[in-house]
């Protein structure tokens, strides 16, 4: 009979080997999701796993409805559920969550051989031809720049209330210029 105390060590194990990991969100301590694939790429998808109390004496729930997985047709998702479902089989009764991701990942090309990526087509008319171009719905994002607290602190006591710096603070002070012997010869 499963307990508190093993649904909890394995909350545990699962933040020990997923820390740091950007595929592996912790949605609740009893719900997480692991994107399977890589940003941008088109047979990329978004596992999402809950337990229900009884786990892992019970099945986890496994859903494929989060947002990122639009684009996967409806037989796609059943044939990824159903896949995971026999991996759920061989190993109920123990804990199971690191075992699931894995083998996902492991098996990505496998669960996403039948999926078509959805590409958007883009008609530009011009005076007498038409031009077609295929753009790809995924495209990759731009990571920001993270400043600590005392970077942004800078930042704001460099600036003005509308966040641009001061007029001339890039300027080269020219007395202070002409004083270190910058002459001509």
């Amino acid at each position: 009979m499963a307990t508190n105390e093993d649904q909890t060590m394995e909350l545990e194990a699962l933040r020990s080997i997923y820390e740091g990991d950007e595929c592996f969100k912790e949605l609740s301590p009893t719900s997480f999701q692991y994107r399977i694939g890589n940003l941008g790429d088109p047979k990329a998808f978004l596992l999402e796993i809950s337990w229900p109390e009884m786990y892992p004496e019970l099945a986890p729930n496994i859903s494929l409805n989060a947002f990122f997985n639009n684009s996967i047709s409806a037989s796609v998702k059943q044939n990824i559920i159903a896949k995971l479902h026999e991996q759920i089989e061989a190993n109920l009764g123990t804990a199971m969550m690191y075992t699931l991701f894995e083998w996902a990942k492991e098996n990505q090309e496998q669960l996403m051989e039948n999926h078509q990526p959805v590409v958007n087509t883009v008609t530009t008319s011009t005076n007498e031809n038409s031009v077609t171009t295929n753009t790809s719905v995924a495209k990759k994002k731009e990571k920001k720049e993270h400043l600590s607290k005392s970077q942004k602190k800078k930042l704001a006591d460099k600036t003005d209330n509308q966040g641009e710096l001061p007029r001339g603070w890039n300027w080269v002070d020219v007395i202070k210029l002409s004083k270190t012997g910058c002459k001509d010869d």
